[in-house]
Parts: structure tokens; sequence; C-alpha cells
């Protein structure tokens, strides 16, 4: 199973998925993608079709022809263009957290949310990432909201400073802006599950529900939970590893 993480994913960053109950399950993959963590930063404009090419390649360099996707977040954007230009190589897909661009629906503009003052970026940030967060929540929950900040700023005093990593996630932030895959989600063909959380702020509902219309036959399920309802829902990791195991 190849596991294809969300905008800024650092291997570095604990806990992760090597942490959970796929790799118990699962021969499991998972990288640092193009400009982040220990990967290469290439200095250029990237593309979804970069993304999604460094993935196949990695699955060559594996000895991969073909195998189970997951895609979290913006890797569920990544992993929806794989899908599409390269079907061979996918068994099953999972799209979590995910959107598909266009007609169906963008996720939050998170380029423009790296503009604003580190302030509002903790606040618009808690609030897409659950709705439930909204500003009335955090003011009763202070040590919610100081945990949240200071996991932001923990993570770039880590990795902030490292050469290209500002270059590397602002290209990623351009790519993800750029995505839609609204036109050619019906030519997916790999069976697909669509998981997303009932107060997701970031990568709506309403996204999930499209794709789930656009993609033959794909299956749609929502989690207790917000954009990262895979840590807070218990049914979810065990809904994609019957999905995964589960013969056609």
């Amino acid at each position: 199973m190849l596991f294809i993480s969300g905008t800024g994913g650092d291997l570095r960053v604990k806990p992760n998925m090597f942490d959970g109950p796929l790799p118990k399950s699962f021969e499991v993959v998972s990288y640092d993608q193009r400009g982040l963590g220990q990967s290469e930063k290439p200095n250029w404009p990237y593309t979804m079709g970069n993304y999604a090419e460094d993935a196949v390649n990695l699955m060559e360099a594996g000895g991969w022809d073909k195998c189970h996707i997951i895609g979290y977040s913006f890797g569920g954007m990544v992993a929806q263009e794989l899908a599409i230009r390269y079907p061979e190589r996918v068994d099953k897909l999972v799209l979590c957290s995910t959107s598909p661009g266009g007609e169906g629906g963008a996720s939050y503009p998170l380029d423009e949310l790296a503009e604003m003052p580190v302030k509002h970026q903790i606040r618009i940030g808690l609030e897409i990432s659950d709705i439930r967060h909204d500003e009335a929540w955090q003011a009763e929950n202070p040590d919610a909201v100081l945990d949240y900040a200071r996991s932001i700023g923990n993570t770039r005093q880590q990795f902030g400073q490292e050469h290209h990593w500002a270059i590397g996630r602002e290209h990623q932030l351009m790519a993800r802006k750029q995505h839609n895959c609204w036109a050619h989600l019906n030519q997916i063909t790999a069976p697909t599950l669509i998981c997303g959380g009932k107060y997701d702020g970031n990568a709506l509902p309403a996204s999930h529900e499209a794709m789930a219309s656009r993609i033959p036959n794909a299956r749609l399920e929502f989690f207790e939970g917000g954009h990262l309802f895979i840590a807070e829902d218990r049914t979810a990791y065990a809904t994609i590893i019957d999905f995964l195991n589960k013969e056609d």
C-alpha cells in the first residue's frame, strides 16, 4: 500500500501513519513529497502531474507494478491524478479529506492562509480543521488553541529554516491551488472508497459527495470528526482496512 500524505507532510513529524494500524495489515510505503522533508527540492513550479509521476516512480523503484493507494488531503489530490493518468498502477483507491477541484469544489485555499498574520492562521486553521472549533469554542478552550499554536511553531522551528523548505512548500501550495480533476474523475477505474469528516471545513462534505457522484461505483463514508477524522473516529481505519482487504 502506498500512502500519500497531505500539505506540508514530513515523516520526521511524529506521530505519522507508520504509528497507526495500517502497517500491521499491509506492506506500507510512504514518503516526503518533492519540496518537503528529506526529499529533493527542485526550485521550479510543480504540477499535480509531477507529484503523480513521483509516486509512480517510487512504486517502480520498490518493484511494485500495482498497489493500493491511500491519499490524504493534498495526497488525495495527487492520488486522483495518479488514478487517472496511471489506472493500471492502482489496485484499490482510498481518498480521504480531499476534493476534486473545479465544479466539484476545491479545498480551502491554504495559499491565502499562509499569507495571513499568525494569529489569523491559528484561528482560521482551527475552524477549517473542524467547523465546530469556531471563535466561541476557541474562547472556551484556550489550552487547545495554545497546543495548536505550539504545534505550528514547533514544526517551523524544527524544519522551517532548512534550505529551500519555504520554496518547496510554496510550490506545493501553488500546485494545490491549480488542482482540478473534476472533468476526468469518471475515468477512474479502480474500486474507490471516499472518506470524509462530518465537520471538515477544509475539504467540505459536499466535495466528497460530488466525487462520489462522478467516480464510477465509488463508495462514500463519513466519520465523526473534522479534517483529521482518521485520528478521531476509531471506526475509520477499520473501514479502510476492510475495504482494501475485501475481495471483489
